[in-house]
């Protein structure tokens, strides 16, 4: 009697302790149907088995328990059974994880299931192994539907809804245009304030938009020539002198004027390159021919311009101060200026 206990005892304790898989009708599964799919096509390509179960070979009803018993939820062994399991959903109200089942085809009656992946397709334990076949245009499956069955225990995918966006701020209303000469960007502190604003009130130079004048941006050489030819009162000359600069260029007018008067050159075979930066060479060159300048100062001297096509400009407006080397002892030549340093060369080139 006592070990007739015992082992009723030990019996309870293993059935509480094993793991217990829940029917359909009370799973609390965290399964989407998007998760149902994915795992299920794993399989694609398993053989079928008639009876299988695993991995190694499944049949029908083998293989929808096993995928679905992968998130917990319990199904009966055969598809005639589980057709009894879910609620009916039409066909035109399919979605992925729903199960589909067929009729007639080994044997009367229910007797194929399958799980719905999305646009009419099926994957299932066929003939050939685990498959997708449509079940609107299979010419062997579509006659042979028989109704599907929606589990409650795959739950609809969350849907994360983000918060709009914020408004972007209002943008900020333009600044007023400042009186002539004047410039935002430009104070009275600045170290080329005097040079910028004299030139500027006498049209000499401009700035753009909203009374800025961009003072540390490089300077052209389109804009370079309109300078040189307002500076010297050069009335623009119509037509076209360079390959590059159509007549309806916005500098073609003064870039004609001051090649004409032979203050400019190009830049070979016929170009001007009026978008390109002019260089501090190009700027000597421009000033020396524009203002007529002659050296001064003969001691005058840089460590990087000997045997350079501009030397003897380079002398004659460092001479006259209107211009400077570096502490290095070297003048850069092929460095480009700056909107500021160019006003004030031609601040410099007046006033001398």
């Amino acid at each position: 009697m006592k070990k007739r206990i015992m082992l009723m005892m030990i019996a309870v304790l293993l059935i509480s302790a094993a793991p217990m898989m829940t029917s359909e009708a009370d799973a609390a599964s965290g399964a989407t149907p998007d998760q149902i799919a994915e795992y299920a096509l794993k399989f694609k390509g398993v053989p079928y088995q008639w009876g299988g179960t695993t991995p190694s070979g499944f049949d029908c009803s083998g293989y929808i328990r096993y995928v679905y018993g992968n998130f917990g939820i319990s199904l009966p062994r055969t598809s005639a059974e589980q057709f009894n399991v879910g609620t009916a959903v039409s066909k035109s109200n399919l979605k992925k994880g729903d199960l589909v089942f067929f009729a007639n085809t080994y044997k009367p009656g229910i007797s194929h299931t399958g799980i719905y992946i999305g646009n009419g397709n099926v994957i299932s334990a066929e003939s050939q192994g685990i498959s997708i076949s449509n079940i609107n245009t299979n010419p062997y499956w579509a006659p042979k539907y028989a109704g599907a069955k929606r589990l409650s225990s795959v739950k609809e995918a969350v849907t994360t809804v983000s918060k709009p966006a914020p408004a972007p701020a209002p943008a900020p209303a333009p600044k007023p245009d400042l009186p002539k000469g004047q410039y935002y960007d430009v104070s009275k502190s600045f170290w080329a304030y005097a040079p910028i604003t004299e030139l500027s009130m006498k049209n000499i130079i401009t700035g753009y938009d909203h009374s800025e004048f961009k003072p540390n941006n490089s300077v052209t050489r389109a804009e370079a020539a309109t300078m040189i030819a307002k500076s010297l009162g050069i009335a623009p000359v119509a037509g076209t002198s360079f390959n590059d600069v159509s007549s309806k260029h916005w500098a073609a007018g003064y870039i004609n004027a001051v090649y004409k008067k032979g203050i400019i050159d190009g830049r070979g075979n016929g170009n001007y390159a009026p978008d390109a930066k002019i260089t501090r060479a190009e700027i000597s060159a421009l000033l020396t021919k524009a203002y007529a300048m002659k050296a001064s100062n003969t001691s005058v001297s840089f460590t990087d311009i000997s045997g350079h096509w501009a030397e003897s400009s380079i002398i004659k407006v460092a001479s006259s101060n209107l211009a400077k080397g570096y502490d290095d002892g070297s003048f850069k030549p092929n460095a480009n200026a700056t909107r500021a340093e160019f006003a004030q060369f031609i601040y410099n080139s007046i006033n001398q």
